[in-house]
């Protein structure tokens, strides 16, 4: 079980952090994630973190979004500053192993 939190109201500039804490060991999974979809748009990957750490984000948050993780608390966050309108969806934790598990996605709006 994947539970977000960290979502709401921002305004250009501005920045939130968002938590994803998994029910059990993140090393039960190969890697986590965060991906978006915003109204009429297709789900698009935010930023990906492997077991090894190594991590990978789309070029449209690269320099304004951070993923890390706390091993202790099974949890994955997702740093976002300088957030811009464009930016608004709703946020996706996704956890890999074998196949793809999702959380219940947090609303993240930014306003201009």
């Amino acid at each position: 079980q994947l539970v977000e939190s960290g979502g709401g109201l921002v305004q250009t500039g501005g920045s939130l952090r968002l938590s994803c804490a998994a029910s059990e060991s993140i090393f039960s999974f190969n890697a986590m994630g965060w991906y978006r979809q915003a109204r009429g748009k297709e789900r698009e990957l935010v930023a990906v973190i492997s077991n090894d750490e190594y991590t990978n984000y789309a070029d449209f948050v690269k320099g304004r979004f951070t993923i890390s993780r706390d091993i202790a608390k099974n949890t994955v966050y997702l740093q976002m500053n300088s957030l811009k309108p464009e930016d608004t969806a709703v946020y996706y934790c996704m956890a890999s192993a074998g196949r793809n598990y999702w959380g219940q996605g947090t609303q993240v709006t930014v306003s201009s």
